[in-house]
């Protein structure tokens, strides 16, 4: 495919425009919680708005079924891995229809079409001299399906003599060292045309501070060429002319975004429409492969790169990552069963700001729902609907301004609204565009409680003045109702329907407050769409559902030792004491370790470098605390820093949790 083949397009978009926007493909090894869940949530809302503009939408997502990790929890089932991913991308599908997600395309690598695509560009690129053979020696992942340096590990295990035995992945994961034949990509090749094309795209990696992780952490120091197959397991794709390798996660998993519109098939006509993507999500643990191996892959076959990679932020809890041992995940179909689907996807949509981390709360969701949805919006809708029936018949009266002095405030908020709104929405800062219409609905309370409709009631003289405020009323509210629709599903339509409006007249492209339709007969009693909840009750039930519920669940047992006994002479030779923590930061140009300035009882104290800033987003709230560390381990430099020590934490289902001591403990005090 060359870059003629985009003249179908170009031709098809002077008619109309097209707007192609993806998630990441999910990696079906368990349940998808709430945090997985907003990434297809924010890209069904980009999908519906660009809808209601009248584009051409075409919304991916899907599942990235290969790799050793899929094999082994096949095995542990009794299953073979493609039973087990059938019935994985069954479920997966199933969440997104209940959540209402719109989505045009569902991709599974597994599909033929993809399969045979990979073979196809994997011996492109390898006739083209970008791929070529080797042997790979390094420590490699099998919960992440990655290879790390010893640079990019969170934690380095090391024995008596100083050498490497081991680490631990940013996610917290072990490492294991791997060597195995393999097939490299030569990505250091492309490094100064990436380089070049971050510079000239500046657009191209959202938020910009993303761009500059790339470019400090990974191009900057000097790019590896990337392994891309493996033969250590056999569920994958094969390479065609060497079966004994499957093609790695990377290349098999980043070119579904062309296979699924038919690159490499008989039927190119979705990808000649719709590629280059505009848009594509991914949450910040992948904008490296997003970022730097996608778009070299892609300038090696000759294509466009997407307009825009958007690296979101995460939903975390108070005390860090989701996790099942914690007790703190919350699952989407749960929320949305009890609350509806509408409270789900205004909470994700709200609560996560532009390209940075959420944190979720029972107390902020049931918040939410009850501040936000059943007050300021159901409230609103309530009180136009019994004031239009007892005031004006049912009727919805025409829309005349300037009948009291608050008409044209109402009117320039609501235009100013729409104009904040839409520029929003195109940055898909759904937060902010949501705060919009929020001001929109303050507004209209407002505007209630300044023309005390109630008082106008009384007095014939002001007849006409009464019908303008609720003709006023019901035009904010079908403003609202519209721009909510890419956001909330069910309450836009209920809302249209309790106004008696035509739920054909919800385009938001041209939107203009004064064109309410006249004669709208509303229902004769408005039903709540967001009953208010009890907050204690509703707090009680979302932290039962997320320890599994009031009955605790079977503790699990590890086998004790795990590694290979030691002499007594071996442990008495570690030192480990205790200091409290005088100062947390972060380490310029690390993406995962914080700096510990330390009160050890010494004079100049030590300062402690430690990978565990993804399990405290709050790093500051460790100031104060005693901690555990070695002493006596020697110092070494870390991202350019001298690092005096190690801290001691614990491990357990992909959460570190820092060994916090009681506070009278001494600093400077041996353990043992």
């Amino acid at each position: 495919m060359t870059h003629g083949s985009f003249a179908a397009r170009e031709e098809f978009m002077a008619d109309k425009k097209t707007f192609y926007i993806t998630t990441p493909i999910y990696y079906p090894s368990g349940k998808l919680h709430i945090g997985n869940t907003y990434t297809t949530v924010l890209a069904d809302a980009a999908a519906r708005y660009h809808r209601l503009l009248n584009e051409d939408v075409y919304f991916l997502t899907g599942t990235d079924e290969h790799g050793l990790k899929i094999e082994q929890k096949a095995d542990k089932l009794g299953m073979t891995p493609k039973e087990y991913v059938d019935g994985m991308a069954a479920d997966i599908q199933k969440l997104w229809k209940s959540l209402d997600i719109t989505n045009d395309g569902f991709i599974r690598t597994t599909d033929e079409q993809h399969e045979k695509a990979i073979q196809k560009i994997f011996q492109q690129f390898l006739d083209q001299g970008d791929i070529y053979k080797g042997e790979y020696e390094g420590w490699y992942s099998v919960d992440d399906e990655e290879y790390f340096t010893e640079s990019q590990l969170a934690e380095v295990y090391r024995d008596a003599d100083g050498k490497m035995i081991g680490g631990k992945a940013p996610s917290g994961h072990d490492v294991e060292l791997v060597k195995e034949s393999s097939y490299f990509f030569k990505m250091s090749k492309y490094a100064d045309w990436l380089l070049d094309y971050y510079k000239s795209h500046p657009e191209f990696i959202q938020p910009e501070s993303r761009m500059n992780e790339m470019i400090a952490n990974f191009i900057e120091p000097g790019l590896e060429d990337l392994a891309v197959t493996r033969t250590a397991f056999k569920w994958g794709v094969p390479v065609a002319s060497d079966p004994d390798h499957v093609v790695y996660v990377w290349i098999d998993a980043l070119s579904n975004y062309i296979t699924a519109l038919g690159y490499g098939s008989d039927n190119t006509e979705l990808f000649e429409k719709f590629w280059p993507a505009n848009v594509q999500l991914v949450g910040k643990e992948i904008v490296r492969f997003h970022t730097i191996y996608w778009p070299i892959m892609l300038h090696a076959l000759g294509l466009p790169l997407p307009e825009q990679v958007l690296g979101h932020g995460w939903l975390t809890m108070r005390d860090g990552k989701m996790s099942k041992s914690k007790g703190n995940v919350v699952y989407p179909d749960t929320l949305a069963e009890r609350y509806g689907i509408d409270a789900v996807r205004y909470y994700l949509l709200k609560a996560m700001p532009y390209g940075n981390d959420g944190i979720f709360t029972p107390e902020d969701f049931v918040s939410k729902l009850n501040y936000d949805l059943a007050n300021d919006l159901g409230n609103l809708l309530n009180r136009t609907v019994a004031m239009i029936n007892k005031y004006e018949g049912g009727v919805i009266p025409t829309l005349q301004t300037g009948a009291t002095e608050y008409d044209a405030d109402l009117i320039g908020i609501a235009n100013g609204v729409v104009s904040s709104y839409n520029e929003d929405m195109q940055a898909m800062r759904t937060a902010d565009a949501l705060a919009e219409v929020w001001k929109l609905i303050s507004r209209a309370n407002k505007y209630i409680d300044e023309t005390t409709p109630w008082t106008l009631a009384k007095n014939e003289a002001d007849e006409a003045k009464l019908a303008s405020v609720m003709a006023h009323l019901a035009g904010a509210l079908r403003v609202v109702a519209i721009l909510l629709q890419p956001m909330l599903t069910v309450a836009p339509g209920e809302i249209f329907t309790q106004l008696g409006l035509n739920t054909s007249d919800l385009s938001i492209e041209n939107l203009k407050f004064t064109d309410l339709p006249t004669g709208g007969k509303v229902v004769s009693k408005g039903q709540p769409i967001f009953p208010r909840v009890d907050v204690e009750a509703e707090v009680a039930y979302i932290r039962d559902e997320m320890t599994g519920g009031s009955q605790a669940p079977a503790k699990e047992y590890i086998q004790v030792p795990s590694k290979e006994l030691i002499e007594f002479d071996d442990f008495d030779r570690v030192e480990l004491r205790v200091a409290k923590v005088l100062d947390v930061s972060e380490v310029a140009k690390s993406n995962k370790l914080l700096r510990f300035k330390l009160d050890d009882g010494t004079e100049q104290g030590r300062t402690i470098l430690s990978g565990i800033k993804k399990w405290y987003p709050a790093y500051t709230e460790l100031i104060g605390k005693n901690v555990a560390f070695v002493a006596n381990l020697k110092p070494r430099k870390m991202m350019g820093e001298l690092s005096e020590g190690m801290l001691l934490s614990s491990e357990k289902d992909d959460v570190v949790t820092l060994s916090i001591l009681p506070e009278s403990i001494v600093p400077g005090s041996e353990l043992g």
